[in-house]
């Protein structure tokens, strides 16, 4: 089996998120604080109850200080060299959930200096595949009055600066052990981290604020703030909170994460009803015996059955999913009719993107962040 890996520029085999957690020094996101979010929000999001969002830094401060009345902000971005997948859907459902729950605003970084520094790609291409990233995050739905595009190049102006008190306090040897670079690493991926940590605190300089900063993110980006947060304290900035999200399995298998890189192994955003249900048929891995009647007898394996693990991000209802579960389990639904649920549920979510993402172009420029 081969060996776990989990960087934000590399995740490789079967993840063990307990493992993780004791690692990379998070803790567990347990039933008191989903019961304080929940006394907060209303409700406890299905990503929340079903351990998609898994672990944290800080949540309880960002909580402590909402409950006495004093606002947060989100960060989360994207770092643009392809199209978007429903990973990264998975990731701004949430952060949407939170902005409309909590009544805050969003910061949304565009990497594009990331992705030219570790791509093999021109810079034009990469300011293309922003402002198609862009469509999709607006498709989203996020309260535009609320929300800041932020482009790393475009907006070098406020964070460069920032970015050079961070890298001063970053040593090289740091950034080596974090990430597992070596001495051929160009030197301005060396650098990116700064760039990276710079939203969770700039939002506070341009507003003349102190506010908490809350970053929903996938856990393989945590190394960047693992590395920073003590750096953004000694800045006179409060550490950034994070809540950490569990990888959504490519279709092919439960070992890793989905990415768009081979869009075989993953569902786009822009996939129309057929190639949604043609990839789901055809790659998405299944937990079910060789025939029907094997099946029938033995059951299924939820666990490393990917339609039954991607319906936890789409079916809302627990006592349906718990109903799927079960009959998958003991035989009585076949890998097919798992798969045909879960193409409806996905379709379903697409269209209503795809109507949204069509009007996206005339919107970008509410978005960005005009400094």
């Amino acid at each position: 089996m081969e060996e776990m890996k989990v960087n934000p520029y590399d995740v490789k085999g079967e993840v063990d998120y307990n493992k993780l957690i004791s690692e990379f020094g998070i803790k567990p996101i347990n039933k008191k604080l989903l019961e304080r979010i929940k006394s907060i929000a209303g409700e406890i999001h299905p990503y929340l109850r079903r351990e998609i969002f898994f672990a944290h830094r800080d949540l309880e401060k960002v909580l402590d200080a909402y409950e006495k009345g004093e606002k947060f902000f989100l960060y989360t971005g994207v770092a643009p060299s392809g199209p978007i997948h429903l990973g990264h859907y998975s990731i701004w459902s949430f952060a949407k959930w939170l902005q409309d729950k909590f009544d805050v605003e969003l910061w949304f970084q565009f990497t594009d200096d990331e992705k030219f520094l570790h791509k093999d790609m021109t810079y034009e291409e990469i300011q293309e595949w922003t402002k198609d990233n862009m469509r999709d995050v607006i498709a989203i739905n996020f309260n535009p009055k609320k929300t800041h595009f932020l482009i790393n190049t475009k907006h070098a102006g406020i964070i460069y600066p920032e970015a050079i008190k961070v890298a001063k306090k970053i040593t090289f040897s740091t950034i080596k052990a974090a990430f597992g670079f070596t001495d051929s690493e160009n030197i301005g991926s060396i650098f990116y981290t700064a760039m990276q940590t710079v939203p969770c605190f700039l939002p506070n300089i341009i507003n003349n604020e102190n506010k908490y900063c809350l970053i929903p993110m996938g856990v393989d980006q945590d190394p960047h703030f693992r590395v920073s947060r003590d750096v953004v304290e000694k800045l006179g900035h409060k550490k950034p909170s994070i809540i950490h999200a569990k990888f959504m399995s490519p279709l092919t298998g439960t070992a890793g994460k989905s990415s768009s890189s081979n869009s075989n192994k993953t569902i786009l955003m822009t996939d129309d009803a057929k190639t949604v249900k043609r990839k789901i048929n055809k790659y998405a891995f299944s937990g079910g015996e060789d025939t029907v009647e094997e099946h029938r007898k033995k059951g299924g394996n939820v666990e490393v059955d990917v339609a039954c693990q991607w319906l936890k991000y789409f079916e809302e209802d627990d006592k349906k999913l718990s109903e799927i579960y079960n009959k998958y389990s003991k035989g009585e639904l076949l890998s097919g009719e798992v798969k045909k649920i879960m193409i409806k549920k996905i379709n379903a979510v697409l269209s209503e993107h795809q109507k949204r993402r069509l009007n996206a172009d005339k919107q970008i420029d509410k978005f960005i962040f005009k400094s």
